[in-house]
């Protein structure tokens, strides 16, 4: 019923949501700063962002990266598919919602304070997915870093 927010989210559920949502950032922190901090790393490096982006930190390694590439790819997988999937199925569940208002006027207002989510989540996930997903592919770290900008300082 998702036309029914204010009825269902009640401050109970509101903070379950907001501790589930901390503990998962917690832990995934933990576990990709323990997986960071077993690397070894050459004396002379720079990085090429204005902050340490976890991608950026493990290409710039000198020892084995696999295990911590695969983590961050199935962490990545994981974290933000099914984030993905719930936001998926919420507007499934909001389209059918208003494909049964039967004034014009009322879709199209609802289809409007949709549609700013809607491109502010679609940004976020492909500027997100393009830095992590291009850093097995050679590219230029401007790019990367203009992306990293986006997804990090625009959609907020």
């Amino acid at each position: 019923h998702p036309l029914r927010y204010t009825v269902i989210m009640n401050p109970w559920l509101c903070a379950l949501l907001v501790l589930v949502s901390w503990v998962l950032s917690v832990l995934h922190s933990l576990l990709q700063t323990s997986m960071v901090l077993q690397l070894s790393f050459c004396t002379e490096v720079e990085i090429p962002h204005f902050f340490c982006e976890l991608n950026q930190m493990i290409q710039l390694a000198c020892s084995d990266t696999f295990l911590n590439n695969m983590v961050m790819y199935f962490a990545a997988m994981l974290l933000a598919g099914g984030t993905f999937l719930g936001i998926l199925y919420s507007y499934s569940r909001i389209v059918s919602s208003i494909h049964r208002i039967s004034s014009a006027q009322g879709k199209y207002k609802a289809f409007s304070t949709c549609a700013s989510h809607l491109s502010v989540v679609s940004l976020f996930y492909c500027t997100g997915l393009g830095v992590y997903l291009s850093s097995a592919a050679t590219q230029s770290s401007h790019s990367s870093a203009v992306a990293s900008v986006i997804y990090t300082v625009v959609t907020p």
